[in-house]
Parts: C-alpha cells; structure tokens; sequence
C-alpha cells in the first residue's frame, strides 16, 4: 500500500522564493470523506491520485501518470472549482520541502510540506517555518476547493500577506 506521511506548516518571510518551481492546477473528482480523488496538472504533465483519509499525519496514497489531455478532460469535471499554487522545492539540510504559494480564491496563504519516512522522524526546521498545521483540516487543498482562504474569518499570524 502507497503510504504519505506529511507534515505541513505556515511559512514567513520569501526566503524559499529562490528555489525551482512550477505551476500546479488540481481538482478533485470526489471527497466524500471516505476518499480523495484529485485530478493535478503540473507543466506539461497529468495526475490522478487517490488518498484516504488523514489519521494524525498519515494516510494511504496512490498518484498515477495520466495523459495530460485526459487530465485537462477531467479538470473540466471538477467542482466547485481548482486549487492553483505555484509549488517551490526547496532542500534544506538534507530533506525536501515543498512550499505551495496559493492564487485565487486562496491568495495570501502559503504552507509548506515535507513527506516524512516514518511519523517520528526528525528534521531541522528551515527559518523560514511558521506554525504547524497539520491537524487544521483548513489548510487541506481539498478544504480549500471548498472554503476558499479569502472567505475566512480569523486569518493566520504566520502567512505571508497577499
């Protein structure tokens, strides 16, 4: 079984805008609770992915290569609309962190992720790292297909501002 285990975090500062990065567009064709599954197109390639759900910072993960048409075809069936971020990589000290800079609905709000071997595993916390979120259901990119950033009411401390 594919398995995630991820951490995500509020960012400050721009120190992680120097990194690569890409454009992502993903919609999801179902999240009854029960299950994900989430249609993402990055450049020029397609994704399907199904997840389960999050217990704590794990849950079950499987992403397939799709034909970027297809995926374009499947994006048109989402609703009630796309996540779009441009998705910074960014090493530090060893380990992968992906730093997600929403546009949208969701501007103003930017997370970053790192995918961890196993849930004790230790890591260096890069300056740059704001509050831990990953128990806030809020900040899952399936939330916020539904509950845009900019509909909420009390923003966080440590986002950069739009």
């Amino acid at each position: 079984m594919g398995v995630e285990i991820e951490r995500k975090f509020l960012v400050r500062g721009t120190a992680w805008q120097q990194s690569p990065s890409r454009w992502l567009s993903q919609g999801y064709l179902s999240q009854d609770g029960n299950v994900t599954v989430r249609v993402r197109i990055s450049d020029q390639y397609g994704f399907l992915t199904i997840k389960s759900p999050t217990q704590g910072c794990r849950r079950a993960e499987y992403e397939y290569a799709i034909p970027l048409e297809e995926a374009k075809e499947l994006l048109l069936l989402c609703q009630p609309a796309l996540v779009e971020k441009r998705r910074y990589s960014v090493v530090h000290r060893g380990k992968l962190w992906e730093v997600d800079e929403f546009a949208g609905h969701n501007t103003g709000l930017v997370v970053a992720e790192i995918e961890l071997k196993r849930e004790d595993e230790s890591f260096d916390p890069p300056e740059w790292l704001g509050e831990e979120v990953t128990d806030d259901p809020r900040y899952r990119n399936s939330s916020l297909v539904l509950y845009p950033f900019s509909q909420w009411s009390e923003l966080p401390k440590s986002t950069t501002a739009p």
